[in-house]
């Protein structure tokens, strides 16, 4: 491990456990991202490696599958409502956000549509490398939205009032570790197989397919051991951050007055779609709000662990969000050409 990896964990461990020792809401993930971002922009050398980070995200899908119990199918059909709200709202903020973009700050068709994406920011810079778009302006807008929501929701959250506890999961107990690992293995192999046909979020959608065929068949039941999911939200949050390494201050200056657009309009358009969902449905608004939020697909599940709502409900959305930025995103290309 070399010694920016090192520093990188060091100050992600103590962001993430000053968070929680000041009762912060996602504390860890929370922690670790505000403080190693603070790091990158004083110029500190940090990394991630590759295999932690996937290793991370692992962690959490195996812990978001272990919210799909063999009663899934019943709560699938009750969540019909929401799935279809979630589509029309990822869709005005997509579509919104990037008009805001273009009218007010003249970016080009490419650069507003990619720098509004609320999602696969790995598919996104896939298509920035391809000649969408400017690179340096939709790389810093991405960044920074993954960083403002990581940053925003939880606090929202708590200054909301919402209560975890309204959440419609249920109680369950740790994995032993041999049962962790047997999940961790078959979910690696079938998320490198993701990765290699192009699919986002790969590494999250392969182990949280695994982890729920797992717990829907009554194999298993329980989540990873707690000190190993904190120590998956502190690696999350301390790669958020880090992504800030080399973007200048001035280059985020730049940026601040196109991103917080951005970035408030989805919030405001999700939120709204929220309230909306809830009323027809019944479900609790906190838990629809991270289902519905506009961050990072990795981030935005921690965030729902973390704060304890329904795993199952919010995993299954956030892998319906992903298929419809996909869809969203290649009827975009194709007209654009």
């Amino acid at each position: 491990m070399t010694r920016s990896t090192l520093i990188t964990f060091a100050i992600g461990a103590l962001g993430g456990l000053l968070a929680q020792l000041v009762g912060l809401p996602a504390g860890a993930l929370l922690g670790a991202s505000l403080a190693t971002s603070a790091a990158a922009w004083a110029k500190v050398e940090l990394h991630v490696p590759g295999g932690l980070r996937d290793g991370a995200i692992l962690v959490i899908g195996v812990a978001l599958g272990s919210g799909i119990d063999p009663d899934f199918l019943q709560y699938l059909h009750r969540w019909a409502t929401s799935l279809a709200m979630l589509a029309i709202s990822i869709t005005a903020t997509l579509y919104g956000s990037s008009w805001l973009l273009r009218r007010f700050w003249k970016f080009d068709r490419h650069t507003a549509f990619l720098s509004s994406v609320p999602g696969t920011f790995s598919m996104v810079m896939a298509l920035v490398a391809e000649g969408r778009g400017k690179p340096s302006t939709v790389l810093v807008m991405q960044t920074m939205r993954l960083l403002s929501l990581t940053a925003i929701v939880p606090l929202a959250v708590a200054v909301l009032g919402i209560d975890a506890a309204s959440g419609t999961g249920k109680p369950m107990g740790s994995l032993s570790l041999p049962v962790f690992l047997a999940l961790m293995v078959p979910g690696a192999a079938l998320s490198l197989l993701l990765r290699r046909v192009g699919f986002p979020a790969a590494f999250l959608v392969g182990a949280m397919l695994v982890s729920a065929v797992a717990h829907a068949s009554g194999l298993v039941e329980g989540r990873p051991p707690g000190w190993i999911l904190t120590a998956g939200f502190i690696v999350t949050g301390a790669t958020l951050g880090s992504r800030f390494t080399g973007i200048g201050v001035s280059e985020v200056l730049g940026a601040l007055g196109a991103t917080a657009a951005a970035v408030g309009s989805a919030a405001v358009i999700s939120a709204g779609f929220a309230a909306l969902t809830g009323a027809l449905t019944g479900l609790p608004y906190g838990q629809i709000w991270i289902a519905f939020a506009p961050g990072g697909v990795e981030a935005m599940s921690a965030i729902g662990l973390a704060l304890n709502f329904d795993p199952a409900y919010v995993a299954t959305h956030h892998l319906f969000r992903i298929l419809v930025l996909i869809a969203l995103l290649s009827v975009a290309m194709r007209r654009s050409r």
